[in-house]
């Protein structure tokens, strides 16, 4: 069957057991296939008997062929002709998981749309609990976590030691709080996750963690499960190919983040929490994960002291030593802070917005007056020393009180200038 001829109407109640009074919620389960005419019936065919036995919604099961080359599509429309309207069956002529599951998602007439990997890898009874918080309007985006308090997996240490170092990378680049986000094993409200379908680029297999740095970068309330787990040892994923794209994909969401092109409008916005104490907020910093704040911090840094160094130069050629080196530290400092406000602490630069902009520059030129004293002493502490010193080594002395200050002012904008200006916009 084509995507064509698929019909869109809503998932059909299980055949033999009518839904129980109050329970008309729907759920639509995706199955993305590629050359899978092996695992796919006994795939369908042990979902189908959980779901009749034990799942007391309304279900649907979507087989998404993604071009296949064998006979998977032949057998999926098998399993369809002989489940009737309880299986589905929606042929693309593209690869890619992640545009399988926004292909079927986006037609998807459900309330609650899931999808597993058809090597069945997730204990099958996880898929209640996963999708009970989605009904009832607890969560927005549930998934399955191998890495969750209550997990239980089985794999081996390489594929182990992959998974940890991928997500714990998440982590430190965009301190986000789910703990994994590569398991095939996830739902979500339809209505929900549509729109953010939209901003979602990739097609591959960094389609789920897009879509759940998107979700939570935008508010919306993403609950794991611990799932019980077993490596498919016959997995054909390439790891190397997979890490190259993951990396570029953490950094491209990172960069919509901090432009303001990750936000989506018209979510349903979840309330945040509030500290007990103004102290707590945004204890371990502003917008973003560590990691990240410290490569931006970093690249912004060098292009500046480079800037910096530059200026000096060429006004070292007409102006005495410290004011040089005023004029052209003033000048990149606030190219500086600009930058860092856009790229590096963007949850702060949304405090700035919302009215803390005078207090954070005020604290800025605080900030920057350390600074011009520390790189000022040092080159006073040099002429001190050395009468006539050469500009060699006027440079590699600043250079070095660059280094030093940078550091001091990482601290001093991540810790007290923009928490600061977080924390008076929240209270």
């Amino acid at each position: 069957m084509t995507d064509e001829a698929m019909t869109d109407d809503a998932p059909a109640a299980r055949g033999d057991n009518p839904t129980p009074p109050g329970l008309t919620t729907t759920v639509e389960i995706v199955l993305p296939v590629h050359n899978e005419e092996r695992a796919l019936p006994g795939c369908v065919d042990v979902l189908h008997d959980h779901l009749k036995r034990h799942f007391p919604f309304r279900w649907v099961i979507t087989v998404v062929d993604n071009a296949s080359t064998d006979r998977t599509p032949a057998v999926a429309a098998e399993l369809a002709e002989r489940y009737g309207g309880e299986v589905r069956v929606l042929r693309l002529e593209r690869k890619g998981r992640g545009l399988a599951l926004r292909t079927a998602w986006t037609r998807s007439q459900a309330d609650v749309v899931a999808y597993m990997d058809v090597d069945l890898s997730t204990g099958l009874d996880a898929l209640l609990p996963l999708t009970a918080s989605l009904v009832n309007g607890h969560s927005d985006v549930a998934i399955g976590s191998r890495l969750a308090r209550g997990a239980r997996t089985l794999r081996g240490p390489r594929r182990e030691i992959i998974s940890r170092a991928y997500n714990a990378l998440i982590r430190w680049t965009h301190g986000v709080g789910f703990s994994d986000a590569q398991c095939g094993f996830k739902a979500a409200r339809t209505a929900v996750i549509r729109p953010l379908l939209e901003k979602v680029e990739d097609d591959g297999w960094f389609f789920d963690t897009e879509l759940l740095l998107l979700a939570e970068h935008n508010g919306l309330r993403v609950q794991e499960i611990p799932v019980d787990w077993v490596e498919d040892v016959d997995s054909r994923v390439q790891v190397l190919a997979t890490a190259v794209e993951d990396v570029k994909g953490l950094i491209r969401v990172a960069r919509a983040k901090a432009s303001g092109a990750a936000r989506v409008p018209d979510l349903p916005r979840r309330p945040r929490p509030r500290a007990a104490h103004p102290d707590a907020v945004l204890a371990t910093g502003s917008g973003g994960g560590l990691l990240w704040q410290v490569v931006s911090f970093g690249a912004i840094g060098v292009l500046s002291t480079l800037a910096h160094l530059g200026l000096y130069a060429l006004l070292r050629g007409w102006l005495p030593v410290l004011p040089a080196n005023l004029l052209a530290l003033t000048l990149t400092t606030v190219l500086n802070t600009e930058a860092n406000r856009r790229f590096t602490f963007t949850a702060s630069r949304e405090s700035v917005a919302r009215g803390s902009a005078t207090r954070s520059h005020l604290l800025g030129l605080v900030v920057f007056g350390l600074y011009y004293a520390l790189t000022s002493g040092a080159l006073l502490g040099l002429h001190a020393i050395v009468a006539d010193p050469p500009r060699a080594l006027e440079l590699t002395v600043l250079v070095g009180a660059c280094v030093l200050g940078t550091a001091g002012r990482f601290l001093l904008l991540r810790g007290w200038v923009f928490r600061r200006a977080a924390t008076t916009s929240e209270s």
